[in-house]
């Protein structure tokens, strides 16, 4: 990701606009699978995804980026459950009845359903925080069953250190997260406990769906310093909210990804979305050409992390950056 040092106008509808220009993206850039050769049958991939927002579209688009740049051969059948658990079901049933040769689950839900509907098919999963949280596996060494994919847990500690270094004097973190998110309740209370560990009074705010994301937002916004959010989906959509909710309150809001920021946070220390995926795909590959097996698969993951800085939001609250993350500045082009 380049980061753009420019500066432009701030408006809220910029969070919006990007966001657009961002999901046209993860739909403009999903890679052809590669050519079939006359002698080859293709490998048959069901991908179900929980719901259209950058990050999962951006693991999607890498897992499939990993078969072609390995010139192997694929058809994939793309399933979007827009966050419908019935959907959910719906879509693994039927990979089950198709007899897929191997299933990508993107977030954690997905992958949920998708180990309740088959023991025999293998199945990699991406932009998943805890397989172990989720139980799909009976270990990260050792997952004992077949579910194996890579895991887009954050650095949490980093993260919230690094609102101490935006905000020296801070004193209570907000920290909000959706109770039907198994990974965003293990990140928050890893967030929980990290912030306590630094001397920061915590204040929380649970939301089920995102049309209580705004009140709830606005609530932990009266009652904190700054917010931290972690990789939450339903958060994931309501960034723009969020955002207008925090240049209203100027309260400061640090999430757990870098397409969550762009769309109207601060800062984040953050996985590459793009790169999870194609971990994943590498996955994959070794199970359908190389026999391996997803039981003796350890979980993967990330092996580096990169900055992001919302120049629009720092303008908005007055904030000042700090020195050591100057480079790391976005404006669009």
């Amino acid at each position: 990701m380049i980061m753009k040092n420019v500066r432009k106008p701030l408006a809220l509808i910029v969070a919006l606009s990007l966001f657009a220009i961002l999901l046209a993206a993860c739909a403009d850039n999903t890679p052809a699978a590669p050519a079939t050769p006359a002698d080859n049958v293709p490998f048959q991939i069901g991908i179900i995804q929980l719901v259209e927002h950058p990050a999962l579209c951006a693991a999607r688009i890498g897992f499939l980026r990993a078969f072609e740049e390995a010139g192997i051969a694929i058809e994939y059948d793309y399933q979007n459950a827009q966050r419908d658990v019935t959907t959910l079901s719906t879509i693994a049933d039927r990979f089950v009845n198709n007899n897929v040769d191997l299933v990508l689950a993107i977030a954690t839900p997905s992958l949920q359903t998708m180990a309740a509907a088959t023991e025999d098919i293998p199945i990699v999963g991406s932009a998943i925080t805890s397989y172990e949280r989720a139980g799909v596996v009976d270990s990260n060494e050792a997952p004992g069953r077949n579910v194996t994919g890579a895991s887009d847990m954050n650095p949490v500690r980093a993260q919230i250190e690094m609102i101490l270094e935006f905000m020296p004097n801070l004193q209570t973190l907000g920290i909000v997260y959706s109770t039907n998110e198994p990974n965003s309740i293990y990140q928050a209370e890893l967030a929980m406990a990290v912030a306590e560990s630094l001397g920061l009074a915590v204040v929380t705010g649970t939301v089920t769906t995102t049309g209580d994301v705004q009140q709830n937002t606005l609530s932990v916004a009266n009652r904190a310093d700054a917010i931290w959010i972690p990789t939450d989906n339903t958060h994931a959509d309501a960034m723009p909210i969020v955002g207008q909710v925090s240049i209203d309150t100027q309260t400061p809001v640090f999430p757990g990804e870098n397409n969550m920021v762009m769309r109207g946070g601060i800062a984040t220390l953050s996985i590459d979305y793009y790169a999870l995926g194609f971990q994943s795909g590498q996955m994959a590959i070794e199970i359908l050409t190389s026999g391996g097996n997803p039981a003796t698969m350890p979980i993967r993951f990330a092996e580096s992390y990169e900055y992001i800085i919302n120049g629009y939001m720092i303008e908005a609250l007055g904030l000042t950056i700090p020195a050591q993350f100057a480079d790391y500045v976005w404006f669009e082009d």
